[in-house]
Protein backbone atom coordinates (compact mmCIF):
# COMPACT_ATOMS: atom_id res chain seq x y z
CA UNK A 1 0.00 0.00 0.00
CA UNK A 2 1.20 3.34 -1.04
CA UNK A 3 0.88 6.03 1.32
CA UNK A 4 0.18 9.15 -0.75
CA UNK A 5 0.42 11.60 1.68
CA UNK A 6 3.89 10.93 2.24
CA UNK A 7 5.30 9.58 -1.08
CA UNK A 8 5.34 12.99 -2.37
CA UNK A 9 8.35 13.74 0.32
CA UNK A 10 9.91 10.62 -0.64
CA UNK A 11 10.44 11.51 -4.06
CA UNK A 12 11.49 14.92 -3.29
CA UNK A 13 14.34 13.19 -0.54
CA UNK A 14 15.43 10.83 -3.80
CA UNK A 15 16.06 14.13 -5.55
CA UNK A 16 17.83 15.83 -3.57
CA UNK A 17 20.03 13.12 -2.26
CA UNK A 18 20.74 11.51 -6.00
CA UNK A 19 20.86 14.98 -7.15
CA UNK A 20 23.35 16.33 -4.77
CA UNK A 21 25.82 12.80 -5.12
CA UNK A 22 25.62 13.66 -8.86
CA UNK A 23 26.73 17.21 -8.54
CA UNK A 24 29.10 16.46 -5.77
CA UNK A 25 30.64 13.89 -8.27
CA UNK A 26 30.81 16.43 -11.13
CA UNK A 27 32.32 18.90 -8.79
CA UNK A 28 35.16 15.98 -7.74
CA UNK A 29 35.87 15.35 -11.39
CA UNK A 30 36.04 19.29 -12.23
CA UNK A 31 37.87 20.25 -9.11
CA UNK A 32 39.90 17.70 -7.60
CA UNK A 33 40.87 15.24 -10.64
CA UNK A 34 40.34 18.59 -13.53
CA UNK A 35 38.68 17.77 -16.47
CA UNK A 36 41.90 17.19 -18.17
CA UNK A 37 42.50 14.34 -15.38
CA UNK A 38 39.58 12.89 -15.63
CA UNK A 39 39.95 12.44 -19.27
CA UNK A 40 43.17 11.06 -18.90
CA UNK A 41 41.51 8.20 -16.41
CA UNK A 42 38.56 7.61 -18.97
CA UNK A 43 41.36 6.67 -21.44
CA UNK A 44 43.61 4.58 -18.86
CA UNK A 45 40.35 2.24 -18.44
CA UNK A 46 40.02 2.16 -22.35
CA UNK A 47 37.53 4.77 -22.74
CA UNK A 48 38.23 7.84 -25.05
CA UNK A 49 38.96 11.02 -23.20
CA UNK A 50 36.20 13.54 -24.91
CA UNK A 51 33.97 10.96 -22.82
CA UNK A 52 34.72 12.97 -19.66
CA UNK A 53 33.47 15.78 -20.32
CA UNK A 54 30.26 14.72 -21.43
CA UNK A 55 29.99 13.21 -18.18
CA UNK A 56 30.76 15.59 -15.87
CA UNK A 57 28.16 17.99 -18.19
CA UNK A 58 25.70 14.95 -17.60
CA UNK A 59 26.30 14.48 -13.78
CA UNK A 60 25.96 18.38 -13.37
CA UNK A 61 23.17 19.49 -15.45
CA UNK A 62 21.30 16.15 -14.32
CA UNK A 63 21.85 16.46 -10.79
CA UNK A 64 20.34 20.17 -11.36
CA UNK A 65 17.59 18.64 -12.87
CA UNK A 66 17.17 16.21 -9.99
CA UNK A 67 17.51 18.94 -7.94
CA UNK A 68 14.93 21.13 -8.60
CA UNK A 69 12.41 18.18 -10.65
CA UNK A 70 13.01 19.20 -13.88
CA UNK A 71 11.62 16.20 -15.76
CA UNK A 72 12.68 14.03 -12.75
CA UNK A 73 11.34 10.45 -14.19
CA UNK A 74 13.31 11.03 -17.52
CA UNK A 75 16.69 12.21 -15.67
CA UNK A 76 16.67 9.32 -13.50
CA UNK A 77 16.12 6.92 -16.12
CA UNK A 78 18.81 8.94 -17.73
CA UNK A 79 21.61 8.27 -15.54
CA UNK A 80 21.79 4.25 -15.39
CA UNK A 81 23.19 3.83 -18.98
CA UNK A 82 25.66 6.37 -17.15
CA UNK A 83 25.99 3.70 -13.80
CA UNK A 84 26.16 0.83 -15.98
CA UNK A 85 29.15 1.81 -17.97
CA UNK A 86 30.91 2.90 -14.52
CA UNK A 87 30.34 -0.67 -13.57
CA UNK A 88 31.51 -2.51 -16.74
CA UNK A 89 34.41 -0.36 -17.44
CA UNK A 90 35.80 0.11 -14.08
CA UNK A 91 33.47 -1.33 -11.42
CA UNK A 92 32.94 -4.81 -11.91
CA UNK A 93 36.67 -6.34 -12.44
CA UNK A 94 37.40 -5.23 -8.89
CA UNK A 95 34.83 -7.34 -7.53
CA UNK A 96 31.06 -6.28 -5.53
CA UNK A 97 32.05 -4.54 -2.43
CA UNK A 98 32.93 -0.82 -2.84
CA UNK A 99 35.82 -0.76 -0.10
CA UNK A 100 37.70 -2.75 -2.64
CA UNK A 101 40.82 -1.26 -4.09
CA UNK A 102 39.19 1.34 -6.95
CA UNK A 103 35.69 0.76 -5.41
CA UNK A 104 33.53 -2.78 -6.38
CA UNK A 105 30.22 -2.20 -7.93
CA UNK A 106 27.98 -2.35 -5.20
CA UNK A 107 27.63 1.43 -4.73
CA UNK A 108 26.88 2.01 -8.41
CA UNK A 109 24.72 -0.90 -8.33
CA UNK A 110 22.44 0.49 -5.05
CA UNK A 111 22.60 4.04 -6.94
CA UNK A 112 21.10 2.43 -9.89
CA UNK A 113 17.76 1.23 -7.67
CA UNK A 114 17.32 4.18 -6.24
CA UNK A 115 16.95 6.36 -9.44
CA UNK A 116 14.50 3.15 -10.61
CA UNK A 117 12.83 4.04 -7.52
CA UNK A 118 12.54 7.74 -7.92
CA UNK A 119 11.41 6.85 -11.64
CA UNK A 120 8.52 4.97 -10.41
CA UNK A 121 7.89 6.92 -7.53
CA UNK A 122 7.34 10.56 -9.66
CA UNK A 123 8.87 13.75 -9.72
CA UNK A 124 7.78 14.26 -6.14
CA UNK A 125 6.61 17.91 -4.39
CA UNK A 126 8.44 20.49 -5.17
CA UNK A 127 8.87 19.96 -8.68
CA UNK A 128 9.50 23.07 -10.97
CA UNK A 129 8.76 21.00 -13.56
CA UNK A 130 7.09 17.58 -14.01
CA UNK A 131 7.62 14.72 -16.14
CA UNK A 132 5.08 14.82 -18.45
CA UNK A 133 2.51 11.93 -18.86
CA UNK A 134 -0.18 10.67 -16.97
CA UNK A 135 -1.46 12.28 -13.27
CA UNK A 136 -2.39 11.13 -10.40
CA UNK A 137 -2.29 11.76 -6.57
CA UNK A 138 0.23 9.25 -6.34
CA UNK A 139 2.14 10.28 -9.61
CA UNK A 140 2.75 13.63 -7.59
Amino acid sequence: MIDVRTAPYAALALRLSMGLMFVAHAAQKIFVYTPAGTAQFFVSAGLPGWLAYVVIAWELIGGLALIFGVYSRLVALSFIPLLLGTIVSVHAAVGFFFDNPKGGWEFPAFWIAGLVGLAFVGDGIFAAVPTPGRRGKANT
